[in-house]
């Protein structure tokens, strides 16, 4: 098996309309598939060449605030930290500035974690 890149990623979400809410409106992602209802389905989001999906209503997909995390690439990072604090997002690890990069970490309503990163030039 030779495996030639990442199909996406999925957090799984407690209730889909508030996940909606939360990718779509304090992220400013933009819904590319829909599947399934209102309740139960899965919603993905392209983004550059991958994919972040949400999906509610598997029984053994739970979410996890110690599990798996995607890292959002941002063009404008001081930017996005004051769109997400003006949400009320929770910060799981405040704006840091490394020597490569700034790094956020925050939840989503779930306890998923996300990260909100940029990269510096060079």
């Amino acid at each position: 098996m030779k495996v030639i890149e990442i199909a996406f990623t999925v957090y799984p979400v407690t209730d889909l309309k508030r996940g909606r809410q939360f990718y779509e409106e304090t992220l400013g992602l933009k819904a590319s598939s829909v599947f399934g209802g209102a309740d139960k389905g899965m919603v993905e989001y392209d983004i550059g060449t991958g994919t972040l999906a949400i999906g509610c209503g598997a029984p053994n997909f739970k979410p996890s605030a110690g599990g798996g995390c995607a890292a959002l690439e941002v063009d404008d990072f001081p930017a996005a930290i004051k769109r997400l604090k003006d949400s009320g997002c929770k910060f799981v690890t405040e704006p840091t500035e490394t020597p490569v990069c700034h790094i956020a970490v925050i939840s989503d309503p779930d306890a998923n974690t996300l990260i909100i990163h940029k990269r510096k030039a060079g």
